[in-house]
């Protein structure tokens, strides 16, 4: 078998920027792909922590994301999250390219919610909210400066520090107008004045319960919530969720992965028969509410990291 060749982080930001890789997202759903065809994630206990295997295929190509989650090593200075993706060739199934998991992950999940934002929020944004100071919360920011021109973001997060740090990130990305940021803790009271004003919200954290109120979102304003894949954790109440027009990326993975809107149907919020797919969106079938919020959940899928990577294999 001939070495596959390795694409690090740097490599895979220099071959595919977060526009394109929105774009790369979009056309395959408008292309009519099902993402109901991919199998569900795999999930293993080891040791402490977890693996996650993540297998998808297309007409020309086959790969596969193996994660690790170790919660235990940030104490170690290590990262919690560690992830390679492996492309193959679709009809012999060798493996051509390896790449650094971890970068695709933090190059689709923003893409595939900015393909969400690009549909569900109002034309003109001027306030976006972001939960969270990871590099998803910089990342979702960094999409959205692509497909809107907000003048202030407003980074939330646990820690003062981190999350001061996220928002001075933000002030440095290239941006076609002025663009204030300003970093609040989650406990202060400007964060719902905040939430109130804004028309999009993301929830990028690892919080296991909602993390703001369910009547702070105003009617038309669009919430992207992407922090879990688990069907007991939510970063979004039933309350919100049962007002909104809800989207998600596939209606059986959300049954299986996306707990606040498994939470918010077991609490009779929410009927499952009006969540809408990603895919009715892109294709016009759904359109944007603006007499109720627009909730998309995503809990990230096999085919996003794909289409990623069939890219970067080409490149």
């Amino acid at each position: 078998m001939q070495q596959p060749r390795w694409v690090d982080a740097t490599t895979l930001r220099r071959s595919l920027s977060p526009d394109r890789a929105r774009r790369l997202i979009r056309q395959e759903l408008a292309d009519g792909f099902d993402p109901s065809g991919d199998p569900p994630r795999l999930a293993a206990g080891v040791g402490d922590g977890e693996l996650l295997v993540m297998p998808s295929s297309t007409r020309t190509a086959a790969g596969v994301k193996v994660v690790s989650v170790a919660p235990g090593n940030p104490a170690r200075g290590l990262e919690r999250i560690q992830a390679v993706y492996v492309l193959m060739d679709a009809e012999t199934l060798t493996p051509s390219v390896l790449i650094d998991g971890a970068a695709v992950t933090s190059l689709r999940t923003p893409a595939v919610s900015a393909v969400a934002i690009d549909a569900l929020a109002p034309p003109d944004v001027d306030s976006v909210v972001v939960f969270g100071s990871g590099p998803q919360a910089l990342g979702h920011v960094e999409a959205l400066l692509a497909i809107r021109r907000p003048s202030s973001v407003t980074v939330v997060g646990r820690r003062a520090d981190p999350t001061r740090s996220t928002a001075q990130r933000i002030s440095g990305l290239p941006t076609n107008g002025r663009l204030e940021t300003r970093a609040l803790t989650v406990d202060e009271p400007e964060v719902e004045r905040a939430v109130r004003g804004a028309q999009v919200v993301v929830a990028a954290t690892s919080a296991a319960t909602p993390v703001l109120g369910d009547d702070w979102v105003a009617d038309g304003a669009c919430v992207v919530a992407v922090g879990s894949h688990e069907a007991h954790r939510r970063e979004l109440g039933s309350g919100l969720v049962g007002r909104s027009l809800v989207v998600v990326e596939d209606g059986a993975t959300a049954h299986r992965e996306a707990g606040d809107v498994i939470l918010a149907a077991a609490q009779g919020a929410l009927d499952w028969a009006e969540v809408c797919t990603l895919s009715d969106v892109v294709t016009g079938r759904v359109a944007r509410a603006t007499d109720r919020p627009n909730v998309f959940k995503s809990v990230g899928m096999a085919w996003q990291d794909l289409v990623i990577a069939e890219h970067v294999g080409r490149v």
